[in-house]
């Protein structure tokens, strides 16, 4: 049934996605440019469902030629597990990833240039591969895990991408590179910024306000009282109430730390 009282996240309260068709090209275009330098791109990605989203995408990307055979390494143990959980569920993709891989492929998640690192030894051997390569790394916001490794190998280095594909909170090294600060600290060491930065926010988990926007419009909003707004920057959450209300929500709390609640 329709909610009295919806509570919703606001993260990109301010923003829109890329469609996928688009966040796509645009993943091949920036893996292009980078491997013609002789350069690497890094990922920092979650570990699960993000990382095996970005396997996807590449797969059908290495499928079409649209971008060069190089090494593509997914270095994290969790994302190595994890994709071996999606690896044995194929009942559980739609149509549209069937369609792409089950008919075509034994293993949707280990096509040729892909390579799975789960020891510390393998993981640093990386760093010793010369020329283009792909590495897809945890932390997804830097803060911890073996990207932080990588991102010192190749940060000041102007050949390289480092590409954000996720939100980066604030105060966070991911948010950091992704606002392009000239020096960055990681384990306490400062480095000079020298790489590419591109972000493509449609890899995301969170929704942009105009998907927020479709769902709370589909519900019944003569009975919906109150939406109450969390996880957000005020940017994003003042944008995100003014929309809400366009639409005929009747009222948008933006929640404080520490406070109460009462429900009528």
């Amino acid at each position: 049934p329709d909610p009295d009282y919806l509570v919703i996240e606001s993260t990109y309260g301010d923003r829109l996605h890329e469609g996928d068709f688009d966040a796509e090209k645009r993943l091949g275009e920036i893996i292009r440019s980078t491997a013609e330098k002789g350069g690497k791109v890094v990922i920092p990605a979650f570990a699960i469902e993000r990382t095996q989203e970005l396997i996807y995408h590449l797969h059908l990307l290495s499928d079409r030629g649209e971008i060069p055979d190089i090494p593509i390494f997914v270095d994290s143990p969790m994302a190595t597990n994890a994709t071996a959980i999606f690896r044995i569920h194929p009942e559980c993709y739609d149509a549209e990833t069937n369609e792409a891989f089950i008919r075509h492929h034994q293993n949707p998640f280990g096509f040729n240039s892909l390579r799975y690192t789960s020891s510390a030894e393998d993981s640093k051997r990386i760093n010793d591969i010369k020329g283009p390569a792909i590495i897809i790394s945890a932390d997804g916001m830097c803060e911890a895990g073996r990207i932080r490794h990588h991102l010192i190998q190749t940060v000041e280095k102007p050949e390289n991408t480092i590409l954000i594909v996720g939100y980066m909170a604030q105060h966070t090294l991911g948010r950091r590179i992704q606002e392009k600060s000239k020096i960055i600290k990681i384990f306490g060491d400062s480095f000079t910024l020298r790489a590419r930065v591109e972000s493509l926010n449609a890899f995301s988990a969170h929704a942009d306000y105009n998907e927020i926007i479709s769902y709370v419009s589909a519900l019944d909003l003569e009975k919906l009282k109150k939406v109450f707004m969390v996880h957000g920057e005020p940017e994003a959450q003042a944008n995100l109430e003014k929309e809400l209300l366009k639409t005929g929500v009747k009222s948008v709390e933006i929640v404080k730390y520490g406070e109460s609640y009462n429900l009528k």
